[in-house]
């Protein structure tokens, strides 16, 4: 496969996958609503509609010929969203858009569409164990929900037509150019904020942009990735206690860090209305990245260390 068509190409995680598609020697289209952001090197292909609207035909007229979709543009998750109907939002975008892009590929000849979903498709805490592909989902809020709608209905729709679908899940990504709750937390080391988190002791599995970038290069090429679902981390879980210390230490700050009892945060979390925000902080989220390993010979090219001080090096350097 050598042409390679890329939803929200210029975002965070676009960005790191197209730098990668063309390090490989890949042709990649970039299918944005807006051409700012494009890496050099990608084209732009630009569709200023909600949802992809009308997709099918402007790609019939004057798209280009692809092997493949990576599909990245998604309404994100968001804490304590105050849309009327988020689940509606959510699906629109999250479900129906993205089968629009998928019948729009596969009508312009694409062989294979590999799909970001998000372990939040399966549930928020571990039960336990680490998640594995064949658990049984328990999704626990609209976004969840509608990136486990959009995984069936690809691989309904797949099977119909003969698309090869793809299915990957990521915990966390973290790296240079991250935002929302990991920066905010880069931001309080780095500032010295007392943080109350020094008792928690739930892992929880992180996932490098680059790392997710070259798991998603094998999933385009590998023939044993067609229509499978794979779950892609770092491979070494962490605490939110640990990450701060790491983040610290690399950053050159103390971590300060108070041992507060969980059922302490969890409490305050309730009463400021916050339980959502606590419990991604104490609550344990792993998953069991074996599968990608025993089936694609799949392994991080970076390690925890390396992805935290990429993007401490990138926060302390760049004028956000």
């Amino acid at each position: 496969m050598k042409h390679i068509v890329v939803t929200g190409a210029g975002g965070f995680v676009g960005r790191k996958l197209c730098a990668a598609l063309l390090h490989e020697a890949y042709q990649v289209t970039g299918l944005v609503r807006r051409p700012d952001g494009l890496l050099a090197g990608v084209v732009p292909w630009v569709l200023d509609t909600d949802g992809f609207a009308g997709l099918a035909d402007a790609w019939r007229q004057a798209g280009p010929s692809c092997d493949c979709v990576i599909h990245l543009a998604a309404r994100v998750h968001q804490m304590r969203d105050k849309a009327p109907d988020a689940q509606a939002l959510y699906r629109a975008t999250n479900v129906e858009a993205t089968l629009q892009v998928a019948r729009a590929a596969r009508q312009a000849g694409a062989r294979r569409f590999v799909f970001v979903s998000s372990i939040k498709a399966l549930g928020d805490g571990d039960r336990g164990t680490p998640w594995r592909e064949d658990d049984v989902p328990l999704p626990m809020d609209a976004y969840g929900s509608s990136k486990r709608e959009a995984e069936e209905a690809l691989f309904a729709y797949g099977r119909e037509v003969g698309l090869e679908i793809v299915v990957v899940r990521p915990p966390l990504v973290y790296g240079p150019g991250v935002r929302a709750n990991f920066l905010r937390l880069l931001q309080a080391v780095a500032n010295g904020v007392p943080l109350p988190l020094g008792a928690v002791t739930a892992p929880r599995s992180l996932l490098y942009v680059g790392n997710l970038a070259d798991a998603l290069l094998r999933c385009v090429a590998h023939p044993a990735a067609a229509n499978r679902v794979f779950h892609v981390c770092d491979g070494a879980d962490m605490t939110t206690a640990e990450l701060v210390r790491a983040l610290a230490r690399l950053a050159n700050r103390p971590a300060r860090l108070i041992p507060m009892p969980v059922q302490l945060l969890r409490l305050a979390g309730r009463l400021c209305g916050k339980s959502d925000e606590v419990e991604r902080l104490v609550s344990p989220l792993r998953v069991d990245g074996s599968r990608i390993r025993q089936e694609l010979g799949w392994y991080p090219p970076y390690s925890v260390e390396q992805g935290l001080m990429e993007t401490v090096a990138w926060y302390r350097t760049t004028d956000r």
